[in-house]
């Protein structure tokens, strides 16, 4: 494994990280989500990443419970606070009161003194971002959390609470954690440029778009039986990507992977980890295999005509954007 700062921080993260959405507490058996857990942690894995919202707490217990083995200090957890926890009118959103009362629950349910990465899942338009931060600073202060970022924060909104942090000196936020991938790359526009500006490094989720960037999925073809677009609970990400263009430009990469030794899945995380500004990206596994499978990215150094190739390959779906 290799590993970068997040952001402009000290912290060090894996190049590759393990989340849990849509997976651990729903569609993977607990025991299932703790061996994939545990290959993570022995392949050099550190960084582990949760949300409360993930089937409304569960996804923090499973993930909680696999990680009590290991030396706390080895280890980078992150969470996250905004969607509805419950049906009151405070129990969502990135207000001081949903924000402290939800970070105690999350440290309760991971069962630890202490999250290190704490994110704003996404930007709340209802709450001043004043009060956002200087909650998050006091959750710092307290010890409670040691860094805070945000996801899927435009680049507007980025800047804007990072000129506000560095007014009132501030804990600064370090991290971004937006949807990347060799399809959906809306975040090279404004978003990067921003972030570097500003110490802020990305932490990509959907890095394979679902599953779509396996090469699993073909033109013209049946969905797979066994698939996550098979299933009902799972596919609502992943079925946005289905369009020929899509899939026959993926085809294509497909090809273009095997020819030069390498699984689709470790070349669209080796040209993610091409940039900078991403410190890790995020893989979800339902299996051991898929998370040995891709660590081996993390050793795949693309030629400046590789990556000129791949260029060509996505051209036909450049302003392609999934319908949800």
């Amino acid at each position: 494994m290799k590993y970068r700062n997040l952001g402009n921080s000290g912290l060090k993260v894996s190049e590759i990280a393990l989340g849990s959405w849509l997976t651990y507490g729903k569609a993977v058996e607990d025991k299932t989500a703790e061996s994939c857990i545990h290959k993570a942690y022995e392949l050099g894995i550190n960084f582990f990443d949760t949300a409360n919202a993930y089937e409304g707490g569960q996804a923090e217990e499973v993930l909680g419970q696999a990680l009590q083995s290991y030396d706390r200090s080895s280890l980078v957890v992150a969470t996250k606070v905004y969607f509805p926890m419950g049906a009151g009118p405070n129990d969502r959103g990135l207000s001081r009161k949903h924000i402290i009362e939800q970070c105690d629950a999350s440290l309760k349910r991971l069962g630890m003194d202490y999250i290190d990465l704490y994110q704003c899942h996404r930007f709340d338009e209802n709450v001043p971002v004043e009060e956002t931060l200087l909650a998050l600073d006091d959750l710092v202060r307290q010890g409670k959390i040691l860094y805070a970022g945000v996801s899927e924060w435009s680049a507007a909104q980025i800047q804007r609470a990072t000129g506000f942090a560095k007014e009132w000196r501030l804990h600064p936020l370090i991290s971004n954690q937006p949807i990347y991938n060799m399809i959906e790359r809306y975040i090279e526009e404004e978003v990067i440029k921003v972030s570097d500006e500003n110490g802020i490094g990305q932490i990509v989720f959907s890095p394979l778009a679902q599953g779509v960037l396996t090469g699993k999925y073909k033109p013209n073809a049946e969905i797979p039986a066994n698939s996550r677009a098979a299933n009902d609970s799972t596919n609502m990400v992943i079925n946005s990507y289905f369009d020929e263009r899509v899939l026959t430009a993926v085809a294509a990469l497909n090809d273009f992977a095997e020819d030069n030794g390498m699984k689709l899945s470790q070349l669209a995380l080796a040209w993610i980890l091409r940039q900078s500004n991403v410190s890790s990206a995020i893989i979800g596994a339902s299996r051991p295999s898929q998370i040995e499978e891709n660590v081996k990215a993390v050793d795949i150094e693309l030629t400046d005509d590789m990556l000129s190739e791949i260029e060509s390959i996505l051209e036909p779906i450049k302003d392609f954007h999934p319908a949800r």
